[in-house]
């Protein structure tokens, strides 16, 4: 691992994205755009109380999971990628590279997030504010790292998106948003048990209705932290040149 060519590959993204105010403005304000319009659908504060632990952790997952697939993707057909790999530049340092320029964006766009969901939404939470900054830009990251494990196998970005309900809704429908998972059937409880975006939505909600920082909640951000952690290293593992 070089840092210096992880920086790099950081700022030359981020460098990109800069020219791309679309995709800037839907990472950072997309999240936060539906917990408003859910919030006036319900039409209830009660309902959407319940609910907006699980939203403030499936809406960033998802969005950070398109737009680092495609992303990536996109730098293997123009031939970006195959560029950078005739230089001395390993794969993980590449990986990390984007992890880098995404977390300060996940950064960015959590912020957003709960800014308006607690000071115009009425989110409430119990623990402290660290935590639930903590576990929703890990969440974030979750995204983001799947997005750039996926990428691989996609040759073009219709493909990228046929991963997302391989990848993604079948962790969103049982996360614990639609139906508490102590209430799935046993099949459905134990697949939702190797799927890190339920732990993450354990954890915020954890955060929201608890102030104490217990074993179960490290134990959840642990899982999540690990995740990405794995998913980043098969993404370099997988990470391939160009797309045949």
């Amino acid at each position: 691992m070089n840092p210096v060519i992880t920086l790099a590959t950081a700022r030359r993204l981020l460098t990109q994205l800069r020219h791309d105010p679309r995709t800037v403005v839907m990472l950072v304000l997309l999240p936060t755009a539906l917990l408003v319009l859910l919030r006036y659908v319900f039409d209830s504060e009660r309902l959407f109380a319940h609910l907006a632990p699980a939203l403030l952790a499936v809406f960033p997952f998802l969005i950070m999971f398109m737009i680092s697939s495609i992303i990536t993707l996109r730098e293997r057909t123009t031939g970006t990628l195959e560029r950078l790999m005739t230089m001395p530049i390993a794969k993980l340092d590449l990986l990390l590279g984007y992890a880098l320029a995404f977390g300060l964006l996940a950064v960015l766009q959590v912020a957003v997030t709960l800014g308006v969901s607690l000071a115009w939404l009425g989110v409430d939470i119990a623990g402290p504010v660290w935590t639930l900054v903590l576990v929703a830009v890990l969440d974030a990251l979750l995204g983001m790292a799947l997005g750039l494990f996926v990428s691989a196998f996609a040759r073009t970005e219709f493909q990228a998106m046929q991963f997302m309900p391989v990848f993604a809704m079948p962790q969103i429908l049982l996360c614990g948003l639609l139906q508490p998972r102590g209430q799935m059937a046993t099949v459905l409880g134990w697949a939702s048990d190797v799927m890190p975006l339920s732990y993450a939505v354990d954890a915020l909600n954890h955060v929201t209705s608890s102030s104490t920082v217990d074993t179960d909640l490290v134990r959840d951000i642990a899982i999540v932290a690990g995740c990405v952690l794995l998913a980043l290293l098969l993404g370099a593992a997988n990470l391939r040149r160009r797309t045949p």
